[in-house]
């Protein structure tokens, strides 16, 4: 596993990451504990040393997994946490105390003194011009609560504007093949203020692993069934922000694009590590079997002049049309 460093003054993370969204149990089918610590398990046994989650991710559960997880464990676990979106802050009810309270419980729940990255969770962009909870992410790290902070975003105009602001150390970004457009602003404006990107979502929500068909369906607790439009958050969250039915066409012609030695996946998640701006990339795994394949991504060439220049033609004419949400 090869391993790049977050921002200028970052800590070093393995370039694959861990999602761990699923073992919250948000949606979806629950993850019972031993699978869950047989997914952290595995991630590390392929060198991934590098886990994020959030505070809601079920309710607090996905942080009390991993924080008995790294108690055990003897290989050193960077963790990058998530505030704002819970149901007593989001989406106007931001406070110095509120932040300061759910990054006490963060702690507690990791079981740590000071926690490596805490990032704003796509909270409104109201927030994010105000510029306040920036003022008190500043006071916390001052106090050793935090060593750093960035911010999840959902749009290039959100990412832009947080860049302006003294000490963020990241920025955390749906960037994939089906949603390109990062490539021209904001990824050469976060390398020149040395802020590290963190890439969610690099296989848009499954549809890049190419193993979905028109007739997949998912359970009613998946937000790939009840977000698919949008109906509950961002719908760039779900699928990129394509609508499924024209993901899953463009997922086949995606499919002539790819070198024959490579799977879709691989290609997927090597075209976002080909971009030097990108600091990890952080697919979930509902399933350790899952985490070897992405870890291989690592270690594998790069792509050629010839198909990054098609990925790109590709995205511009056939993709881009179609994708819906903030952008």
């Amino acid at each position: 596993m090869n391993t790049r460093t977050l921002g200028n003054k970052g800590f070093t993370v393995s370039e694959v990451g861990l999602g761990c969204w699923q073992i919250g149990a948000n949606w979806g089918n629950e993850i019972a504990k031993e699978e869950a610590f047989e997914i952290l398990n595995k991630a590390v046994e392929n060198g991934i040393t590098f886990f994020d989650t959030a505070d809601v991710y079920g309710d607090g559960r996905s942080e009390e997994l991993i924080g008995e997880f790294i108690k055990n464990c003897k290989t050193p676990i960077r963790v990058a946490t998530k505030f704002g979106r819970s149901a007593d802050v989001f989406p106007n009810h931001y406070t110095e105390v509120s932040l300061r309270n759910h990054v006490e419980d963060s702690l507690k729940r990791l079981g740590v003194s000071t926690l490596d990255l805490i990032q704003l969770h796509c909270i409104p962009l109201e927030e994010l011009k105000k510029g306040d909870i920036f003022n008190w992410l500043r006071t916390l790290q001052k106090e050793g609560k935090i060593r750093h902070f960035g911010a999840s975003v959902e749009s290039v105009e959100e990412g832009l504007l947080c860049l302006e602001q003294e000490g963020i150390q990241s920025l955390q970004v749906i960037f994939n093949i089906f949603r390109q457009k990062l490539v021209k602003e904001l990824l050469p404006q976060a390398k020149a203020k040395g802020v590290g990107i963190i890439v969610r979502l690099p296989l848009a929500s499954g549809l890049l692993t190419g193993k979905f068909t028109k007739d997949t369906q998912f359970l009613e607790s998946d937000h790939r069934n009840f977000n698919k439009d949008g109906e509950a958050f961002n719908v760039g969250e779900t699928f990129a922000g394509l609508p499924f039915e024209k993901g899953i066409e463009l997922t086949e012609e995606l499919k002539t694009i790819c070198p024959d030695d490579l799977s879709l996946t691989e290609l997927s998640l090597r075209w976002i590590l080909d971009h030097e701006e990108v600091s990890a990339i952080i697919p979930g795994a509902s399933s350790s079997k899952h985490i070897e394949g992405n870890a291989k991504a690592s270690n594998l060439s790069a792509l050629s002049e010839k198909t990054m220049t098609e990925l790109s033609e590709f995205y511009q004419n056939k993709v881009h049309p179609y994708i819906r949400g903030s952008y």
